[in-house]
């Protein structure tokens, strides 16, 4: 195929299909409104925080910009940055405030990884009209003050498409991350 055919392999889905099986990269989708920047954050969780801080705090030299501690998310959590200014990344480090509780933030060691997106209600309108699937909780303010959402782990019969695996935190971007990044 030369680079100028733009036409896709026999058996490539179409934009928005999901393949039976077929683990080749899709064909990006017609009609998104919205852009993936960058990593926003990634959280690892562990039973204690004081373990974590130890290495990513004591060891790496990553500096404890705040704290974020929420029943309904059962998390107690250190917001910590890797670089400075707009494109910095948060690194956060969880524990549960409950162990016995969902969600249980400790029991995947790379809990999620955050993506600044940089229209968060068009990305979720159109990543649902495709089939995504996404946790439950809807947009709403997130620890370090943005609007998030989350992309579910596992897709389901109605909303096939989840992250295999991985939970993604959508992350409203700010206009100086989006001027930084976009």
């Amino acid at each position: 195929m030369s680079s100028e055919d733009t036409s896709l392999p026999p058996g490539r889905p179409k934009a928005g299909e999901v393949p039976s099986g077929d683990r080749r990269a899709y064909p990006p989708a017609e009609g998104r409104t919205f852009r993936i920047l960058g990593i926003q954050q990634i959280a690892i969780g562990g039973p204690s925080k004081d373990k974590l801080k130890a290495l990513w705090v004591d060891m790496l030299g990553l500096q404890v910009k705040s704290t974020f501690v929420s029943e309904r998310e059962n998390v107690d959590e250190d917001i910590c940055a890797l670089g400075s200014g707009p494109t910095a990344v948060e690194v956060d480090l969880m524990q549960p405030l409950d162990p016995e509780k969902k969600p249980a933030v400790h029991t995947t060691p790379l809990n999620h990884v955050g993506l600044w997106v940089d229209d968060l209600p068009q990305a979720v309108e159109w990543m649902t009209a495709n089939g995504v699937r996404f946790a439950p909780g809807g947009i709403r303010r997130g620890a370090a003050g943005h609007d998030i959402c989350f992309i579910h782990p596992k897709g389901n019969d109605e909303f096939p498409l989840g992250g295999e695996g991985v939970l993604i935190e959508l992350v409203q971007a700010p206009p100086e991350v989006v001027q930084a990044l976009g």
